[in-house]
């Protein structure tokens, strides 16, 4: 879809913001910044660009990508930092250069939980959380039921930490074998889908509690591969747009302070 319809979607159907990476085409960047300037809608920026041969490489596009990101005053950054076979050290030193940007820039960075980066499960998460007081997230807990086949049931005090460290929410509901449920709609799915309510409900209650300025929600449903697909016919088991649709608009009674990002 043409970037000017689908943010035309994501406004029709009363998203609040959108969520998003910065165009590498210059005519999409403008498009994106008139737009967003235009209808005054908030974005989260999306770094999942940085790349590097060497660890060295890696940190100059991390620091690059982050300033790019900036650019258009995002409400925050949403990071997929690292890989998660970095070493320690080099995952600690990614904390700190999003750390160092965001006392510089005013801009918070969150580190998102997902599969394949340095928050990948609840193990590595704890080590991290235990290194760095200012280590915070975007909570995607669809990645660690899948990483770890399980409902986190034997990670309470890991998950507790990571609820507490949450400023921004991927709201894609996850299960044992997958990130990501065909449909949350479907009574099969009812106990993964209360399982991530609880979740949810003590990331804004705790971020109520402790008087955080901000919080964000993304519905995050994707596109195959995500989605499921029946065999040989290539046909979405149920349609991504109105899933998102569905959770925002069931979140957004049951939270009234949190910004809903399409």
């Amino acid at each position: 879809m043409p970037l000017f319809l689908f943010l035309e979607k994501i406004r029709q159907y009363a998203f609040d913001g959108i969520d998003t990476w910065i165009p590498e085409n210059k005519k999409d960047k403008v498009l994106l910044f008139d737009y967003l300037q235009r209808h005054e809608m908030p974005i989260i920026a999306h770094q999942h660009q940085a790349h590097g041969e060497t660890f060295d490489e890696f940190k100059l596009s991390f620091l690059k990508s982050l300033k790019e990101c900036a650019e258009p005053q995002p409400l925050l950054i949403n990071s997929h930092t690292g890989r998660d076979w970095f070493t320690l050290d080099q995952q600690i030193q990614l904390i700190d250069i999003a750390t160092n940007f965001s006392v510089k820039t005013g801009i918070q960075v969150v580190h998102e939980t997902h599969r394949g980066r340095i928050g990948y499960s609840p193990q590595m998460s704890q080590i991290l959380f235990n290194k760095r007081k200012d280590y915070h997230i975007t909570a995607d807990f669809s990645h660690w039921t899948c990483v770890t086949e399980s409902m986190l049931n034997d990670f309470g005090p890991i998950v507790e930490e990571a609820i507490t460290r949450t400023r921004h929410v991927h709201a894609r509901i996850g299960y044992e074998n997958g990130p990501q449920v065909p449909d949350p709609r479907a009574p099969e799915w009812q106990y993964a889908f209360e399982s991530f309510l609880g979740w949810w409900d003590r990331i804004v209650a705790i971020n109520k509690a402790t008087g955080q300025p901000l919080l964000t929600f993304t519905t995050e449903f994707g596109p195959p591969p995500y989605m499921p697909i029946i065999p040989f016919t290539k046909t979405q088991t149920a349609d991504q747009f109105q899933v998102n649709c569905f959770m925002k608009d069931f979140l957004r009674k049951r939270y009234t302070d949190p910004i809903f990002c399409g």
